[in-house]
């Protein structure tokens, strides 16, 4: 890593552009940039729980490893956060806002995103709604939207084509525009490669092609 290059690079970011980076850093275990991203949130005043929030839906996309390495180093540098935020167990609360969740960002695919995945895990599709939308995605400390854009710069970095696609439609139906979407994908660069922007930016062009935005 150039590291001076990249101290440089990550002290013109705002904070606005830190969130989702984060989340990139540590699903693509670049340890040295997550610190520094941490440092810099810090040094902006960065609600800690925002970050924590961040990092801990992470698991639900790069699993429980990946996010629990995350959070050690989350903790190295804000180490008196996240206190009494377990949320405890209820599955018609869950439910309820996975749903309501789910809808916001499929809109009227939501039927049909259920029936397909119900076809071949029925598991994973009660799973989608209770512990992704409901569980994780639905605590509070983000707003969905922000949820959203961490979401996209991690299936980015993870080339889930597919996933990154409908989550970009999520993000426009949750309140992001061209410019905050096409931003994460830039940013991505300074991970020390281009290949992700560029990933990222032909799966949003092909989204807005199809949707005749200019």
């Amino acid at each position: 890593m150039n590291s001076e290059k990249t101290n440089k690079a990550i002290n013109e970011f705002e904070e606005k552009d830190l969130l989702p980076l984060i989340c990139s850093a540590a699903a693509f275990r670049k340890e040295e940039h997550l610190r520094l991203l941490l440092l810099k949130a810090r040094s902006l005043s960065v609600k800690s729980k925002k970050l924590y929030e961040s990092l801990l839906q992470n698991y639900l996309f790069t699993g429980y490893p990946s996010a629990m390495i995350s959070l050690k180093i989350f903790r190295e540098y804000f180490p008196h956060s996240n206190k009494n935020l377990l949320e405890k167990p209820n599955l018609e609360i869950f439910s309820e806002r996975g749903i309501r969740n789910c809808k916001k960002i499929y809109g009227n695919k939501f039927s049909k995103l259920i029936s397909n995945v119900e076809e071949f895990s029925p598991e994973l599709s009660e799973w989608l709604v209770l512990e992704g939308y409901g569980k994780v995605l639905g605590r509070k400390g983000l707003s969905l939207k922000q949820r959203e854009l961490n979401t996209i710069s991690v299936l980015c970095v993870l080339k889930f084509e597919d996933q990154l696609y409908s989550h970009i439609k999520g993000a426009f139906r949750t309140g992001s525009n061209k410019q905050e979407i096409e931003n994460i994908f830039k940013n991505l660069k300074i991970l020390e490669s281009n290949e992700w922007t560029k990933f990222g930016m032909k799966v949003l062009n092909r989204y807005l092609k199809e949707k005749g935005i200019e």
